[in-house]
């Protein structure tokens, strides 16, 4: 930086709101008009994303008032009457807080330790494979899943695993053994959630991690190998810590997201009888606000649960910017 008592006087009339460049080697002030114009072609690709989340994500956030209402039947944002905290204490002293709390951190817990490294995984495999070709043709098979809908989804779900027409169920007859009932036991639920969850989801999560390792320096790949280190170790010392920042924040955005679990495979998939291992805050806000016209109680739950993932997200990222300098802010 240039010495204070060498620099220019600031001119009279500079704007108020200036932004630092760099210059020759040293930081000047430039207004903000000047640095928003000359990045004009950038803020006018911006302006459609822009106005995507500034019409369906922040100004229906003004709908959230009706949680300290009781909404209904013909009623308007102002003219339903004002109950304060009346539907927060509600679901607080529900009987069904703890299952749907304790459900929903499970499935997401398991889904996070079984689903979050396989991509990682995957990629690093990938990575390692010296053929373009059979590349391009492993990255195509593995992302369909992510395209295919979650209705599909359950219809393969239910198409392997049925009682009458199940293959499974069909080998296990063949081979004499018992039929078993997968979607009508409590035990089997969440590895059919998990495991569908993963197989969807692996193939297009590694996209991310395969673009920062094409972000690697080389030559570190040359320098780990001239010291002699085989493919596993150059994987292990170069790769990983070369992707390390990408992994702990998308770390981050999963713990910050946490209390959302797949609310449409679990409405297609649960039943009564798996209520007490599927029942969670989504699906449960589903019967209350939906099915049953409790709009203002599903909005208190639903504002509940995001004040859960606002807070896990700012401890994750706090945790993550202590211990590895790497964060969202």
């Amino acid at each position: 930086m240039s010495d204070p008592a060498t620099s220019p006087p600031a001119a009279p009339d500079a704007p108020r709101w200036s932004v630092r460049a760099a210059r020759g080697g040293r930081l000047t002030k430039r207004p903000l008009r000047t640095v928003l114009w000359s990045q004009r072609e950038y803020l006018l690709l911006s302006v459609p994303c822009i106005a995507f989340f500034a019409v369906f994500h922040y100004a229906p956030m003004y709908g959230v008032i009706i949680a300290f209402k009781d909404f209904g039947f013909g009623d308007t944002l102002a003219s339903a009457p004002w109950v304060g905290l009346r539907w927060f204490e509600e679901f607080l002293s529900s009987m069904y807080l703890w299952r749907v709390l304790r459900n929903t951190v499970v499935l997401s817990l398991l889904t996070l330790i079984v689903g979050f490294p396989v991509p990682i995984l995957f990629a690093l495999v990938v990575n390692e494979i010296a053929g373009t070709g059979f590349k391009r043709v492993v990255q195509t098979v593995s992302y369909m899943p992510h395209f295919i809908s979650t209705v599909i989804v359950v219809g393969i779900l239910y198409q392997v695993l049925s009682v009458q027409h199940g293959y499974v169920n069909q080998i296990r007859a063949a081979l004499g053994l018992e039929k078993i009932f997968f979607l009508l036991e409590p035990r089997y639920f969440r590895a059919m959630y998990v495991t569908s969850e993963v197989w969807q989801g692996f193939g297009w999560g590694s996209i991310i991690y395969l673009a920062a390792m094409s972000s690697i320096n080389p030559e570190l790949y040359e320098a780990a190998h001239i010291d002699g280190a085989l493919r596993r170790q150059q994987m292990w010392h170069v790769t990983l810590p070369g992707i390390r920042p990408t992994i702990v924040i998308l770390l981050i955005f999963t713990v910050g997201n946490l209390m959302n679990v797949g609310f449409e495979k679990i409405v297609l998939l649960y039943n009564p009888a798996v209520y007490e291992v599927a029942d969670v805050v989504q699906t449960y806000v589903y019967r209350r606000g939906i099915q049953e016209f409790q709009w203002s109680f599903a909005a208190a739950v639903g504002l509940f649960n995001s004040l859960i993932n606002f807070t896990l997200l700012l401890a994750a990222n706090t945790v993550s910017k202590r211990l590895n300098q790497a964060s969202l802010w």
